[in-house]
């Protein structure tokens, strides 16, 4: 039966967020997010996740992002959750097994990138949250595990530490967006994109004029990604 209805799951550092699509993206049930668990550990978000998710039905299959890198649904780092308690954890088995409907788990970045991207030439997604994530694509196809959080940036830096949630609360608003301002020029010299998306909670925060190939976009507008994973899950399958 073809699915009609995805339940779309974005795990972050702060929030869980949900919501029901239909294949082409459209919101069938409102938008949902509760609290990331203080103990972020799998028994907690799983249970949030159960929690979050109960007043959503009728969906066919699951679609998931998860903030850390991701192959074929075991998590092998969670910088902003815990890598130590994450590492080797099945998250897609698990999610299948509590909901019982089959589930897809990918990097939040990368299903933010998919759900954002127009697929025309270089397209970056970096979304701005507790950490800081990344999505390339390259005429629609993403280039999956192409992760810039835990690479230096600045000084012993990473990404993360330089422009996470951490560093804007040390560094305030106004040195947080020139430290933006110097990784938007970072990725502008190396990659040469052809357009480049900021997301994630603190996108909101940034005050300086934007070149034109250069887009703010919402968290809900990535999380249409869900649909699209299955989408092109099954065009692969096909071939």
């Amino acid at each position: 039966m073809k699915a009609r209805k995805i339940l779309c799951i974005d795990i972050g550092g702060s929030h869980i967020k949900a919501t029901v699509l239909d294949a082409s993206g459209k919101t069938l049930q409102p938008y949902s997010k509760i609290p990331t668990p203080s103990k972020p550990d799998p028994q907690n978000i799983l249970a949030a996740i159960k929690k979050l998710v109960e007043a959503f039905s009728g969906y066919q299959k699951i679609s998931v992002g998860f903030p850390g890198y991701v192959k074929n649904g075991v998590i092998h780092t969670a910088p902003n959750l815990g890598t130590d308690k994450w590492s080797g954890f099945d998250l897609q088995k698990r999610i299948t097994m509590l909901l019982k409907k089959p589930c897809m788990v990918v990097n939040d970045a990368d299903m933010q990138g998919v759900g954002i991207a127009k697929g025309k030439g270089m397209e970056i997604v970096v979304t701005l949250g507790t950490g800081f994530g990344t999505a390339f694509l390259y005429d629609g196809v993403l280039l999956p595990h192409v992760e810039l959080a835990h690479h230096p940036v600045a000084k012993d830096l990473t990404y993360d530490e330089f422009v996470g949630e951490k560093a804007l609360k040390k560094a305030g608003v106004s040195k947080w967006n020139k430290r933006i301002m110097k990784v938007i020029g970072i990725l502008k010299t190396v990659f040469n994109y052809d357009h480049l998306y900021l997301g994630g909670g603190n996108a909101k925060l940034i005050s300086f004029k934007l070149d034109r190939n250069i887009s703010i976009v919402s968290n809900q507008e990535g999380i249409k990604g869900g649909p699209q994973l299955w989408s092109k899950a099954k065009k692969q399958a096909s071939k």
